[in-house]
């Protein structure tokens, strides 16, 4: 049992089927997220890039940058994430329609983005030198900046990149084999114009960004990459908070996994923090288990391929444990579900989300109900108790990996004093929908992704320790 209280966060690890959290520590750490958001985002002495000591016989030096996440207040930030659930579900039935018819490491310091506006994870890279914070995205491919001269651009924190004063800035030309990857990468063809490559990459929310497909020199902490593909954005819009753009982990031949193949290996593991334990988690580009802190073995599951939607990166649900209690349900047969850091609450297909509803609520019977938030429809009041009783929920997929849910990625809490805290999860709008793992349930979790073989691994870990 994991018990947290209000005058002390202590991590007790018990084999028992539930988790003890105290509804006061819950609220007391939204009030210190809120409050000392700028302060915990901001670099500091403590949060400097670390290099780790090479694995014997291998050149793996990890340099670690922090992970942090961002807040958008109130509803919105579950509306866009709604909106972006649905533009992935337009896109794979889309798809579906059609058919019808030697390594080295970075470690990079990964950090909450509340500083930032959003509720997603961001990352510092150097962009030529210049420090560039982006969001952490592996249902994206394309990595893009805000660039001078901006004709439209949100408000970011740090300055925008100017390509004029760069020289190793390069444009890319329209028949390049990059530009004809835009349309894999985006959706969207590259479109020609003085002989420069166009990208436009939309992301169902009404956020887009259009600008230069180009090549430059970053700095993933410590770690170089020459002539890297990336988005120089001219016009941009869309709930990305105060970053600066998007870095894109997917799959196709212009995300930053594909493009440093050579020089990481295809391999890349991230561990998204919570305040309750740390501000900052790390994000690894390579095979370095030295830099993993996990307490727990990975387990892996092999990582589903679909050729038409190569970005996304699928997994086979075989089933889920509620305070130890299998789930009997027959969505599970087809249990095909991604696995998304850019998504924020995680979505079931509606006859496994009531399976899952009712044997949580079954289990957390007793506690007063309270109004449905937004996308989320179980509610409660845990404004007068000061520690509760909470079911382990536990994710089971083909191959025996598993990744059981943080105690801080079960509960939403709505209000500061916990008079309405809401389960993290939400139900799809139709059964055929395919099921996706959102940010919100990965946290403390060492999450690994092997590309070359196929193969995504789980462990727990307590980010920032």
């Amino acid at each position: 049992m994991v018990v947290l209280t209000s005058h002390r966060l202590r991590l007790l690890i018990v084999v028992v089927v539930v988790v003890v959290v105290s509804v006061f520590a819950f609220a007391d750490c939204l009030e210190v997220k809120q409050s000392l958001s700028v302060q915990e985002l901001r670099w500091g002495r403590n949060s400097r890039p670390r290099r780790f000591a090479s694995t014997p016989g291998k050149n793996t030096g990890a340099v670690e940058l922090e992970l942090r996440r961002q807040k958008i207040p109130g509803p919105k930030i579950l509306i866009a994430d709604e909106a972006r659930v649905l533009s992935i579900q337009s896109r794979i039935r889309n798809v579906i329609s059609e058919k019808e018819d030697d390594s080295s490491g970075a470690q990079v310091p990964l950090f909450s983005g509340i500083k930032f506006q959003t509720l997603n994870y961001v990352v510092t890279v150097a962009v030529a030198g210049k420090n560039a914070t982006v969001i952490v995205d592996t249902g994206s491919d394309l990595t893009w900046v805000q660039c001078k001269p901006c004709t439209s651009c949100y408000a970011q924190r740090d300055p925008l990149f100017d390509p004029s004063a760069s020289t190793s800035y390069q444009n890319i030309p329209c028949n390049s084999s990059a530009c004809l990857s835009l349309q894999e990468a985006t959706g969207n063809a590259g479109v020609c114009g003085a002989h420069r490559c166009n990208y436009f990459v939309d992301y169902g929310d009404g956020s887009y960004s259009r600008g230069l497909l180009a090549l430059e020199r970053i700095d993933v902490g410590g770690a170089i990459i020459e002539n890297f593909v990336f988005g120089c954005g001219f016009k941009n819009r869309g709930l990305f908070g105060g970053t600066a753009g998007i870095m894109g982990l997917g799959r196709t031949p212009l995300s930053l996994v594909h493009q440093t193949t050579a020089q990481f290996g295809g391999v890349f593991s991230y561990c998204l923090p919570t305040r309750l334990l740390s501000s900052y988690g790390s994000l690894v580009l390579g095979d370095d288990p030295a830099a993993y802190k996990n307490s727990t073995p990975i387990s892996y599951t092999r990582m589903l391929r679909d050729p038409q939607l190569t970005p996304f990166y699928f997994l086979n649900l075989t089933g889920m444990t509620v305070g130890g209690v299998p789930l009997q349900e027959a969505g599970f047969s087809t249990g095909k579900i991604l696995i998304d850091s850019g998504t924020v609450i995680t979505r079931l297909p509606p006859s496994v989300y009531r399976a899952f509803k009712a044997e949580f609520v079954k289990q957390f019977s007793g506690h007063p109900p309270a109004p449905s938030f937004s996308i989320l429809d179980t509610c409660f009041d845990l404004s007068a108790l000061e520690e509760v009783a909470v079911p382990r929920v536990r994710m089971e997929f083909e191959g025996g990996g598993e990744m059981t849910v943080d105690v801080t990625g079960i509960f939403y809490f709505v209000k500061k004093d916990a008079s309405q805290v809401c389960l993290a999860v939400a139900s799809l709008q139709y059964e055929g929908q395919i099921g996706i793992i959102g940010n919100y349930q990965q946290k403390n979790q060492r999450v690994v992704y092997d590309t070359l073989s196929s193969r995504i691994g789980f462990a727990e870990e307590a980010c920032g320790q």
